[in-house]
């Protein structure tokens, strides 16, 4: 079956989404290079689709607590996608997405086991040495919504990261209610490599909270993030040949953080209103520094 792309390029950046399979940012190819991990088979997509190219996260980002949880007037049921038991990453990872007019790309979903309805907007923009990606998830019921946005891209190793944060949340499987203060393999804030089997949450970052570097292929990219609150995450499975870097707008087990008024919860937003990220990816050749 033909499936949908959208393509935008400059002289230094060609990027290729799928919005008919979640609004994937399929390819990122930069100065000749492709810096996500990207299957030869689509159907890849299917099978294991939080572990490739860049996906949407919304209307909840990182791990909840699967089960039934009642927030206000409404009963939220969150089935486990994942095999540690959790319900990850949200709805809209695998849906198709409209096109609009403007070259943007539109989702409504919910009204479901997720018993508000929402619209999640996605627009991206190439412009010489940078790309930029818009989220915005707005609230279509008519009773406040938690909220959260994320964006995961899947970047190839090898890979220097360098990820300017003060504390962090050292496990998505079990956080605690409080950051801790970065140390040993969590302190990211000189480049290097990521240690192997981190799969964690960084808060009170700085600007810009993120910088890659491939010496390899000569490239380097500073990740910026715009957004009420941010939160970034870091995966480096040992098993995969590629780190994910998350930025997002709230930490793990944002449900229980909610409901109990901790640091990190889900935003809850009225009726209309909407939360927002914005990332932008600006690379360098490494020979050009």
């Amino acid at each position: 079956m033909p499936v949908d792309r959208l393509t935008l390029s400059s002289e230094a950046i060609e990027a290729e989404l799928l919005p008919d399979l979640g609004a994937r940012l399929h390819r990122l190819r930069v100065f000749g290079h492709e810096l996500l991990r990207t299957p030869a088979d689509l159907g890849a997509y299917a099978r294991e689709p939080f572990f490739w190219g860049s996906f949407v996260m919304a209307p909840w980002c990182n791990r909840i607590q699967p089960g039934t949880v009642r927030i206000g007037s409404r009963n939220v049921r969150l089935d486990p996608n994942f095999p540690d038991g959790s319900a990850i990453h949200g709805q809209v990872y695998g849906l198709a997405w409209d096109r609009r007019p403007d070259g943007g790309l539109r989702l409504r979903a919910g009204a479901d086991d997720w018993p508000w309805e929402y619209e999640v907007t996605l627009n991206i923009e190439v412009d010489d040495h940078n790309l930029r990606l818009d989220l915005r998830l707005t609230n279509l019921s008519t009773e406040p919504m938690p909220a959260g946005i994320g964006i995961h891209p899947w970047f190839v190793r090898p890979a220097l990261i360098r990820i300017d944060a003060a504390a962090v949340y050292p496990r998505n499987t079990d956080s605690g209610r409080d950051p801790e203060p970065v140390a040993g393999p969590f302190d990211l804030r000189e480049p290097g490599p990521i240690p192997d089997d981190l799969d964690a949450t960084w808060t009170q970052v700085g600007s810009p909270p993120v910088e890659l570097a491939w010496p390899g292929l000569g490239v380097s990219a500073t990740m910026r993030v715009t957004a009420d609150t941010v939160f970034i995450v870091a995966a480096s499975p040992a098993s995969l040949d590629a780190i994910a870097v998350e930025p997002q707008t709230h930490g793990p087990q944002g449900f229980r953080r909610l409901l109990n008024h901790e640091p990190g919860r889900l935003a809850m937003i009225r009726p209309a209103e909407s939360i927002r990220l914005g990332v932008e990816l600006a690379f360098e050749r490494l020979a050009d520094r």
